[in-house]
């Protein structure tokens, strides 16, 4: 029988935590009432974490994946999500600080009619100034950028439709926007408050450093949602926009000849504008070429960015 929900945890360096997580994981999806499995990817450990999972894998309704090296988490994640079998997938840390104890709830808010439901650490066990006030900020301007409202993208707890979630391309560290992607495909995304458990066992993978990488990966996020299937609406506004600007201060430089009697030569704005006119054409050729590779991209054949060297588990 093809399980309904399969969980999904990427792992990396957290054998101190596994054994308790596997017992209250498996507690925590016996009582959804639905046939369920766990996928364990273990993400190039080198603390022996893959001999525990395959430990895992010898009972029912456990497999396990060890990629060939550490690839990270998200795509640790797509290696598990690419393996899933159930209609609906749950993702949660290795790390033990998300509780399997929400994950009936998430599910029942899911199966009710909604694609994505994210959970909300909303009472966070995290240092204030190197974890959670970054995150603050990253939040707001995810939300303010791409439109989906969500105290918490970071929380690696949520539910989703499996048939949207695997239809979602997911590469370098994408997996915190997620909601995000999936709402651009027209899922339904909703949030609800989870426990969030202070780190009892190893050390955390991520610092302050992460902040900066969630802001270049937005950019990519709002363009492929945005413009993926047409970057010439960017490029091409942008250089609309610079042909007006050169084209005004062009303007205000022949203004200020015919009037003022100020030669252009004493002019610096009429460099500035002939400058803005050069890159407003350099924009419009580059949504051209931009067009051009997003139909090579939508038409080519694309591998996925992992390679798996074992598998354990029926």
């Amino acid at each position: 029988m093809n399980p309904v929900v399969s969980a999904v945890i990427p792992v990396f360096n957290e054998r101190e935590s596994l054994e308790e997580l596997e017992r209250e994981l498996s507690a925590a999806l016996a009582r959804l009432g639905v046939p369920a499995e766990t996928v364990w990817v273990d993400d190039g450990s080198s603390d022996g974490s893959f001999a525990l999972l395959k430990d895992f894998a010898s009972r029912p309704g456990h497999r396990a994946l060890r990629l060939a090296k550490n690839y990270g988490q998200t795509a640790a994640l797509a290696a598990g999500i690419a393996e899933a079998r159930g209609e609906w997938i749950v993702t949660l840390d290795a790390d033990g600080q998300n509780d399997p104890e929400d994950i009936p709830r998430l599910f029942a808010a899911a199966a009710a009619g909604t694609d994505v439901v994210s959970g909300w650490r909303r009472d966070r066990r995290d240092a204030f100034f190197s974890r959670i006030l970054p995150s603050r900020a990253a939040n707001w301007i995810i939300s303010a950028v791409t439109g989906v409202r969500l105290h918490d993208f970071g929380c690696t707890l949520k539910v989703y439709r499996a048939q949207l979630l695997k239809s979602a391309d997911l590469y370098g560290e994408m997996h915190r926007f997620l909601p995000a992607i999936l709402a651009y495909a027209g899922a339904k995304v909703t949030e609800m408050p989870v426990n969030h458990r202070p780190r009892l066992k190893g050390s955390s993978k991520y610092g302050i450093a992460r902040t900066f990488k969630v802001v270049l990966d937005l950019l990519t996020v709002k363009f492929m949602g945005d413009f993926i299937t047409k970057p010439i609406y960017l490029f091409g506004g942008i250089s609309f926009a610079m042909l007006a600007a050169s084209s005004l201060m062009a303007g205000y430089t022949l203004y200020n000849k015919l009037h003022n009697g100020v030669f252009v030569k004493d002019q610096p704005l009429f460099l500035v504008a002939i400058f803005f006119a050069l890159v407003a054409v350099q924009f419009a050729f580059m949504g051209l070429m931009a067009e051009v590779l997003i139909r090579t991209y939508h038409s080519a054949n694309r591998r996925p960015p992992w390679a798996v060297a074992e598998k354990a588990g029926s």
